[in-house]
């Protein structure tokens, strides 16, 4: 499976690189410009301390897209609309995880409050701006902090949301090679509203309590009701 993080420069796609390198998946990190995607590809051989990594590589947004089987989207909610119109074309009838947070910061407020968006959900307004994709809303509860602590299992489930059955069972399929997470279908898309309201949250926690990798568990649920 290749996959691209598009904007995997930060923190966040920085770690899901990473932990997708680790389990086998080939993965090409994107960003705007060469420069910027080559500059995390070399900070990822940084910090495996390996020279080279055959399965990872740069590129620009556009181009991953296109060179991808799926990608995950991992950009801040203002350059959401931008990002997603300059892959529209690669990611026609693929799958794109969308990672986005609508967090008061992206116009100057608070991170630990939520932005209530006119599409409902960022990862609803991305399936407006790809309407021949497959959207998924992923990751969202899942920390920076849990994903580059990559030496260690991630001790948070992962909720995701989507209207294609199909799309969602080969994503619970690939998030689910990562130790210690275990995928959670929560329903439709429309259910991103409230996956993505749990990143506010999580990070106030963080805060509160001087850590960097607060995560949630859903517990009650026969771990053999999976999606596949």
């Amino acid at each position: 499976m290749k996959i691209a993080i598009i904007g995997g420069t930060g923190g966040q796609g920085l770690g899901i690189a990473i932990r997708f390198v680790q389990s086998g998946e080939d993965v090409i990190i994107g960003s705007r410009t060469m420069e910027k995607a080559q500059a995390a590809v070399d900070k990822v051989k940084e910090l495996l301390e390996k020279d080279k990594i055959p399965n990872l590589k740069a590129a620009e947004n556009s181009d991953a897209a296109k060179e991808a089987d799926l990608m995950v989207l991992t950009v801040p909610l203002a350059a959401q609309r931008s990002t997603c119109l300059s892959i529209k074309e690669g990611a026609a009838g693929k799958i794109v995880m969308d990672a986005t947070g609508p967090l008061e910061s992206a116009i100057g407020g608070s991170p630990t409050r939520c932005l209530y968006l006119p599409e409902g959900a960022a990862s609803e307004r991305s399936q407006k701006v790809l309407p021949d994709s497959k959207v998924i809303c992923a990751f969202n509860n899942i920390s920076s902090g849990a994903l580059m602590n990559f030496n260690e299992p991630i001790d948070c489930d992962c909720l995701i949301s989507g209207d294609d059955q199909e799309a969602k069972i080969t994503v619970a399929k690939l998030i689910d090679k990562l130790p210690g997470v275990q995928t959670v279908d929560c329903g439709p898309l429309e259910r991103a509203q409230i996956i993505e309201k749990i990143t506010p949250l999580l990070i106030g926690l963080n805060i509160k309590k001087t850590c960097k990798d607060a995560g949630i568990r859903i517990t009650g649920i026969d771990p053999e009701c999976k999606l596949y």
